[in-house]
C-alpha cells in the first residue's frame, strides 16, 4: 500500500485555466497510456470539462457547494452531496458549471474493456481483495492503513495495485466519525 498526502501532491493546471489537478496516480506507473489513474481536482470556474474517449469516470464531491456537468439533449448531473460518487462516460464533451464557486472532486478514471471502478462511501473496515486495485481516501476522521498501521486524516489515503501485496489488509476507521471513500478496482478478463 501506497500512503498519500493531498496537499503534499503537486497541483497542475488545466490547460483551460479553469482548475488545477493533483494526482494520487497513474497505472501502470512510469508513463504511457494510464490502465487507471486517481486524482483530486479543484475546480476554479465554470467552463468546458475535458474529454477521455475510451474512458469511464467517477467524480465525487470532497469540498464546496457543488458541479453541474452537462451535455445539451445528452447528460446533465448536480453532483451536490459531498462523497455522493457520480459515474459517467468520458466520450462526452462536457461543460462544468460551479453553482456555489469553487470545488474540489476526487477523480476515478479507468480505461474501459481493461478496468472497471466501484466508488463507495465507507465508514467500517476495508479488506482490500485479492487481484484487484484500489485508493483509499479519507474525508473526516482517522483511520489506520497500510502494513505499518499508519494513521491516515482527512485528505489522506493509500493506493495500490493488482499485484501489491493488499488482499487480506484492512483499512480500520479510529475514530466514531471516520469516513472515507474506497476506489476498489477490478482489471476486465
Amino acid at each position: 500500500m501506497h500512503p498519500f498526502d493531498v496537499e503534499s501532491l503537486t497541483a497542475g493546471r488545466w490547460r483551460n485555466g479553469g482548475g488545477a489537478t493533483r494526482e494520487i496516480v497513474s497505472w501502470p506507473t512510469g508513463g504511457g497510456e494510464f490502465g487507471w489513474r486517481a486524482s483530486v481536482a479543484d475546480i476554479d470556474r465554470d467552463g468546458p470539462f475535458s474529454a477521455f474517449p475510451g474512458v469511464d469516470r467517477t467524480l465525487t464531491l470532497l469540498a464546496g457547494d457543488g458541479v453541474r456537468l452537462a451535455s445539451p439533449g445528452v447528460f446533465d448531473r448536480l453532483l451536490s452531496r459531498p462523497g455522493e460518487p457520480l459515474g459517467f462516460s468520458g466520450d462526452l464533451a462536457l461543460a462544468a458549471e460551479l453553482p456555489g464557486g469553487a470545488c474540489r472532486v476526487l477523480n476515478i478514471m479507468v480505461r474501459r474493456g481493461r478496468w472497471t471502478a466501484r466508488v463507495d462511501r465507507v465508514a467500517g473496515p476495508v479488506v482490500p481483495p485479492g487481484g484487484h486495485a484500489g485508493v483509499f481516501y479519507v474525508l473526516r476522521g482517522t483511520w489506520r492503513v497500510g502494513p505499518e498501521g499508519r494513521i491516515a486524516a482527512d485528505g489522506q489515503g493509500v493506493w495500490w495495485g493488482e499485484g501489491d501485496d493488499a488482499a487480506g489488509r484492512a483499512v480500520s476507521p479510529l475514530s466514531a466519525d471516520a469516513v472515507a471513500l474506497w476506489a476498489d478496482l477490478v482489471p476486465v478478463g
